[in-house]
C-alpha cells in the first residue's frame, strides 16, 4: 500500500496507518463469538442446592479384589442431609452436611460423617476428610478444567467439565441439564483409575462412579486381558430427595 504523508501544523500524519486501524475496527465488530443459547446459560450454583432440612438419598454398590481371594461385594446406603448453615472462620457461608447410612430399605439410618459444602461467586468447595475439594468452577462450560486440589496439599488434580447441560438417566430416573465432572479418567495394560460425578440442576450430586484397579503384570501371558490383581469399583446412585 502507498503511504500518503500529510502534515499538519509541522507533524506527519501517516494515513494508510489510520485507514489499517479503522479497517481493523469494523472488521472486529464481528470477532465476537455469536451466542446462540445465551439465555439459557445455566448458573452453576443451581447444581448445589443448598437449604436447611433437605435430604438426598443414594444406592450404593462396591466390589473390592483382592489377589488369591473371591470378589466381595456390598450394598448399602447412604442419606446427605443439611443439617445447619453457619458462616465459616473467615465470615463465609458455608454449609454443615450430616451423612449417614444403613445396609437396606427399612433399617434406621447410622450417623456416618460430616460434611461442610461453600459456594463461592465462582466455585463450589466441598470438605471431606479434611481436605477440601473444588467440585465445580462457575460458570460451566464445555470442557473446562481447573485443579481439584488447589486447597489441599494432595497434590494437582485436573478435573474436566463435560456434557454440561445434557440430558443423564440414572437407573429409570431422568434429569434434564447436568454436568459431568471427569476427576480422572486413565487405562493402562496395568492399572485404571476412573472417577466421575454427575450433577442435575436443582438436585445436586446423581451419580457417581470411582475405579481403581490393578490389573496382572506378573507375567506375558496376563498383561493387557484385564485381569484384575487387586482394587475396588463404587458406583454411587441417586435414590430419592425431600426435606425433613
Amino acid at each position: 500500500m502507498k503511504t500518503i504523508n500529510l502534515k499538519f501544523g509541522g507533524k506527519v500524519i501517516f494515513f494508510n496507518r489510520i485507514i489499517q486501524i479503522v479497517f481493523f475496527i469494523a472488521l472486529c465488530k464481528g470477532c465476537t463469538p455469536k451466542c446462540d443459547n445465551c439465555n439459557n446459560a445455566i448458573d452453576g450454583k443451581t447444581f448445589f442446592p443448598l437449604e436447611v432440612g433437605r435430604y438426598i438419598e443414594y444406592d450404593v454398590y462396591e466390589e473390592e479384589f483382592n489377589l488369591g481371594r473371591p470378589k466381595s461385594t456390598q450394598q448399602y446406603q447412604i442419606k446427605e442431609l443439611i443439617a445447619e448453615k453457619y458462616q465459616d472462620p473467615s465470615g463465609r457461608e458455608a454449609y454443615r452436611i450430616e451423612r449417614y447410612r444403613r445396609g437396606v430399605e427399612g433399617q434406621r439410618w447410622q450417623p456416618d460423617s460430616t460434611i461442610t459444602v461453600r459456594l463461592l461467586a465462582d466455585q463450589a468447595i466441598r470438605n471431606e476428610n479434611g481436605n477440601e475439594y473444588v467440585k465445580m468452577v462457575f460458570p460451566p462450560t464445555e470442557k473446562l478444567v481447573w485443579n481439584g486440589n488447589i486447597y489441599n496439599s494432595v497434590g494437582e488434580d485436573n478435573y474436566e467439565l463435560k456434557n454440561v447441560g445434557k440430558d443423564f438417566k440414572v437407573g429409570q430416573q431422568s434429569f434434564a441439564q447436568t454436568a459431568t465432572v471427569i476427576q480422572q479418567n486413565d487405562s493402562t495394560l496395568v492399572n485404571q483409575d476412573k472417577r466421575l460425578e454427575v450433577y442435575a440442576v436443582g438436585v445436586g450430586l446423581v451419580y457417581r462412579e470411582r475405579i481403581n484397579l490393578q490389573f496382572c503384570s506378573s507375567s506375558a501371558a496376563c498383561v493387557g486381558k484385564a485381569q484384575i490383581d487387586f482394587g475396588n469399583r463404587q458406583y454411587i446412585k441417586y435414590k430419592n430427595a425431600g426435606k425433613e
